[in-house]
């Protein structure tokens, strides 16, 4: 892996971990592009801690207040979101791996995005601020993060529409799923580190990792204050479309034999 396909890389997971258009999704078509399909779990974990760092900064006044009050409110509710995840990644993950590592069902799942996405942005407009997010909508919202299990399903954009069914303003939803992701991501590394410690470490330069590292920290910082913004005013509809156009021209490419 060169040092501008790690940069790249890390541009990818940075900005479509937190743009609703799949971040594993992403990363499996630029590693298919650049001939890197066994570039295998370490630079997943590494690309993934790169966007860990970027939503810990934008979110350092919410973990001191975590860290302060650790069974508060906001504490409690990323425990609730994030039940489902790990209920699912527990019991599911080998099946779900297998689908990752051949990428059958990508086309698939990101049409599914589209649709979910779509439909979100019909939903009429919440008013639901942080202070009034329930735990049963923070259940509601950690079970469409579970279904973010499957590669090409994005995270931040089923959270972010559960978020909007649950009557949340558009802010807070997307404040909301980039608060859950903390967790997510986290426990995601943690699970990876410990493949690593028990099977083979491909290897990557130190160099290359630490670009990817950084870049996906940088973008994914960017991504997340980005989002927050577009989202106050701009319609979702622009990611749904653009996942559909991605997911029916995957869909063309295997059925013609070239993906």
């Amino acid at each position: 892996m060169s040092k501008l396909e790690a940069f790249i890389l890390g541009i990818i997971q940075g900005l479509t971990e937190f743009i609703p258009i799949s971040s594993t999704g992403h990363l499996y078509l630029g590693r298919h592009l650049f001939g890197l399909d066994e570039a295998g779990i370490f630079l997943d974990t590494m690309l993934h801690v790169g966007t860990l760092l970027a939503v810990l900064v934008v979110y350092k006044n919410e973990l001191l207040q975590i860290i302060k009050n650790p069974f508060g409110k906001l504490s409690m509710l990323l425990v609730v979101g994030t039940i489902p995840a790990v209920v699912v990644g527990l019991l599911l993950s080998d099946l779900f791996d297998s689908i990752s590592k051949t990428g059958v069902t990508i086309g698939w799942e990101f049409l599914f995005t589209g649709l979910i996405l779509w439909m979100a942005d019909g939903v009429k407009k919440g008013a639901k601020k942080m202070d009034n997010i329930t735990y049963g909508d923070a259940l509601f919202i950690g079970s469409f993060q579970a279904a973010a299990i499957f590669p090409a399903v994005s995270r931040s954009g089923l959270t972010i529409a559960a978020g909007l069914f649950r009557k949340l303003d558009r802010e807070t939803a997307a404040y909301f799923s980039f608060l859950l992701s903390i967790p997510a991501i986290a426990g995601g590394i943690v699970l990876q580190f410990g493949e690593l410690a028990s099977g083979h470490v491909e290897a990557i330069s130190f160099s290359s990792l630490f670009i990817a590292t950084a870049s996906s920290a940088i973008f994914g910082y960017v991504a997340v204050v980005w989002m927050i913004n577009f989202l106050k005013k701009k319609s979702l509809k622009v990611f749904a479309i653009y996942v559909w156009i991605l997911g029916f021209t995957i869909l063309l490419l295997q059925l013609s034999g070239i993906f």
